[in-house]
């Protein structure tokens, strides 16, 4: 049985904190799921850690349907939870409604992921009455990025606080099982997590969030150069990746490797039987016109 939303929701009246992290293929799900994690994020954030790109924007929905697939395919237990991209909910509410079936439906998995506040919450509403369980994504929403000048804290003044806790309430009031704060300042994430009856997840928005979330490639060190402020890395995987290759390199053009453990024999019995067996059956088979 996979994590549900309700079990989320006992986590957090438990005062239990919810560790989250993204996948977006099959082996990763396996080993994060088989590390305990409850709920896994097939996050838009693929376009950036996956296919190279500056932003999440180029993301479209046939490829969250194709990774949540394979996060699916490698999991078990976890509550699997996919973004919906860039302009697949924004042009109305049948266009959001229309989509987020399609990924529920292709993929199997056991919600979606929207951006937005106030202004999403009659799209939530609507998701939420059809029986497709969301999570909200208020403050540091990627899929503004431009709108904001660039990935930038959010509610730093109070006014823009203001404006960050009427989304989240509103997309609490809407029906969300859960909502992510992103990029805020951390007494404004522990405000919003004290006012929300409903799990928050963090990335970015203080240790008082009722959960957390972090990129996998974040967290396995698997990204060179930038790490973001939010960002731990608990590994160094990257490194890891590049000595394996190079010493598989040398060892091939050192003709180290193949060695005979990693060569295959050849029954020479099986070979010099196998030719004339073959031919008699020719020669006795019937011939058809």
């Amino acid at each position: 049985m996979r994590t549900s939303i309700l079990e989320l929701q006992k986590l957090k009246n438990a005062g239990q904190k919810i560790p989250m992290v993204t996948a977006y293929d099959a082996p990763t799900a396996h080993w994060v799921e088989a590390a305990g994690i409850p709920a896994i994020l097939v996050g838009d954030s693929l376009g950036m850690v996956v296919q190279g790109q500056e932003t999440t924007l180029p993301v479209t929905l046939d490829e969250m349907i194709y990774h949540g697939r394979m996060v699916m395919r490698g999991s078990s237990t976890a509550l699997i939870i996919i973004d919906l991209p860039f302009m697949t909910y924004q042009v109305s509410i049948e266009q959001a409604l229309t989509n987020a079936g399609r990924v529920m439906q292709e993929t199997g998995a056991g919600a979606v992921k929207l951006e937005g506040g106030v202004s999403m919450a009659a799209t939530i509403a609507r998701l939420v009455s059809a029986g497709i369980p969301v999570m909200g994504h208020v403050g540091m929403t990627p899929q503004s990025v431009h709108q904001f000048g660039g990935f930038r804290l959010q509610g730093k003044s109070e006014d823009a606080a203001a404006r960050v806790l009427a989304d989240a309430l509103a997309v609490e009031a809407a029906g969300a099982f859960a909502m992510v704060l992103e990029t805020l300042p951390a007494a404004l994430g522990q405000q919003i997590t004290a006012r929300l009856h409903i799990p928050t997840i963090g990335i970015g928005a203080g240790p008082d969030c009722d959960g957390q979330v972090q990129v996998i490639h974040d967290l396995l060190g698997l990204i060179d150069g930038f790490t973001p402020r939010h960002a731990r890395r608990y590994a160094t995987l990257g490194d890891s990746i590049r000595e394996a290759v190079r010493t598989y390199s040398d060892e091939v053009r050192q003709q180290v490797f193949p060695d005979a453990a990693h060569s295959f024999g050849l029954a020479e019995k099986i070979s010099t039987e196998a030719g004339p067996s073959v031919n008699k059956q020719a020669e006795s088979a019937p011939v058809k016109h």
